[in-house]
């Protein structure tokens, strides 16, 4: 018996959101959006009960923009879950382990969907375990364990099945979003999640000195913020650049929405023609960022379980080799493998000359290395994943010919053949491909580098902008095809 037949009587019994029975309109779809992002902001603000909150710690701080959750939250693990299980069968589809025909069998495809809700179910088991029961990162209230009388374990288990059930709420919500609404909705989450800290950073207000931009500039030229501003001392430089001024930050901000805008309507046009009707012509995009920037959550989420498991056994093994890594009480390793590991997230974490990693004891030397670690994981790992993302989403040279030859177009000048395309889309596809997953590789860690308005991260500022620029597009012809519904014919979409 192969796994399949083994396995097929629980995978094809996994719970699923049904498929819209024929097309959905626009504003039904733009309705299914809304409902689900209003759902999201209003989960992102709910405490588990029996939380202690503002006592623990929040490792995933970093990675939240990437991950979209919210610290102390119902969604505590993010989308996190997804992207690991998406992770583990890309590598084992990719290595043809799994033996699933997504194709071209029906059965398959719900093995496989069954298979990935699995998989979700069990690394948000997994990962919302360690954070509740080590009491590091979520610790239980003494005060409810005495009322509710069931102790520190029986209000951790509480808090646990909390954060459980938010995992798997993430998950039908992003079905939900992918079968009834525009987009998909971890796309739509990280929009989310990255907006309230861009808006936040421009325009928050507060009196305890982590006001935005705005509130900082007002105060500079009011005199509210006692600080010199007079960019030809050493100390109104850094002002003017870092804080209260935020300069480099705007700059960055500007800079990578400007660069990734560009990047997307940078393209390679391949012609197409009809081969029955005369004059109807077309092409076919190879986009500089071909498989997008969504194998950026595949990199930094990998990068963000290694950080956790370092941190996890500095918690749980008192005699953890110094190799390994040194962690400071708040939780981040300033030595070892786990350091040098640890992507750079912020202008604090690499410009020594600032003085304030002195305390840390940290070297330039430690830096140099640190950051050509994560330079080189984030390129290379930008090149591979997004390999593997074009192969297993239908993207590459093969799977894109019988997509062109399916539809009755072919390349003028050549045979109507779905080898010979496939030998052209191979001149530019896997080029495109490396060079474009580089390249974001290259921007997220600048970004980091040089810090963003709100601090979101490099990599979620990318994803945001790109993933925005493809619900704009999508949204696009969703109202052509509403305009024109013969055209959702053509495409399939009735």
């Amino acid at each position: 018996m192969s796994w399949k037949e083994a396995a097929e009587p629980v995978l094809s019994r996994m719970p699923v959101v049904e498929r819209p029975a024929g097309h959905v309109p626009f504003r039904r779809k733009l309705t299914w959006t809304a409902g689900i992002l209003i759902v999201y902001f209003f989960l992102t603000n709910i405490n588990p009960f029996g939380l202690a909150v503002g006592q623990g710690s929040d490792f995933f701080g970093q990675f939240r923009s990437v991950l979209a959750g919210s610290s102390g939250s119902l969604l505590q693990v993010g989308i996190g879950p997804i992207v690991t299980a998406s992770i583990v069968l890309q590598l084992l589809g990719g290595a043809n382990l799994l033996g699933l025909d997504t194709e071209n069998d029906p059965r398959d495809q719900v093995l496989y969907q069954g298979l990935q809700k699995l998989l979700v179910i069990i690394v948000s088991a997994l990962t919302a375990a360690p954070m509740v029961f080590t009491g590091s990162f979520l610790p239980a209230d003494e005060a409810v364990a005495s009322t509710l009388g069931i102790g520190i374990f029986g209000v951790q288990v509480l808090i646990f099945a909390q954060i459980f059930v938010g995992g798997i709420l993430i998950l039908f919500m992003d079905e939900i979003v992918s079968k009834w609404g525009v987009g998909s909705g971890v796309g739509l989450f990280i929009i989310a999640s990255v907006s309230q800290q861009i808006v936040g950073g421009f325009f928050s207000f507060s009196a305890l000195g982590a006001s935005g931009f705005f509130a900082n500039w007002y105060g500079v030229i009011f005199g509210d913020v006692p600080v010199s501003m007079s960019p030809f001392t050493a100390e109104g430089l850094q002002n003017l650049l870092f804080d209260p001024g935020n300069i480099l930050a705007l700059f960055t901000t500007v800079f990578i929405f400007g660069i990734v805008v560009y990047a997307e309507s940078v393209r390679v046009e391949i012609p197409l023609s009809h081969a029955r009707v005369k004059g109807a012509r077309g092409r076919f995009p190879v986009k500089l960022i071909y498989a997008s920037v969504l194998p950026m959550i595949l990199v930094r989420a990998l990068q963000a379980n290694i950080q956790f498991l370092g941190q996890f056994l500095s918690s749980q093994w008192a005699g953890m080799p110094a190799w390994l890594g040194t962690y400071t009480d708040a939780g981040q390793p300033i030595s070892g493998l786990f350091y040098y590991l640890n992507p750079i997230q912020a202008r604090t974490q690499w410009m020594w000359f600032l003085g304030e990693l002195e305390a840390a004891s940290i070297e330039p030397w430690m830096i140099g290395i640190r950051l050509a670690v994560d330079l080189t994981f984030m390129i290379v790992g930008g090149a591979i994943f997004a390999i593997f993302w074009v192969e297993t989403t239908g993207m590459g040279p093969e799977a894109t010919a019988k997509q062109i030859q399916n539809s009755g177009m072919q390349i003028p000048g050549f045979r109507r053949n779905p080898q010979v395309v496939e030998k052209v889309m191979e001149r530019y596809i896997p080029q495109v491909t490396v060079i474009g997953g580089a390249l974001v590789g290259l921007l997220a860690v600048m970004a980091n580098l040089l810090g963003t308005i709100g601090q979101v991260s490099g990599t979620g500022l990318l994803l945001a902008v790109s993933i925005t620029y493809k619900l704009y597009e999508e949204i696009a012809e969703e109202q052509l095809m509403e305009m024109h519904p013969m055209m959702r014919q053509m495409f399939g979409n009735e």
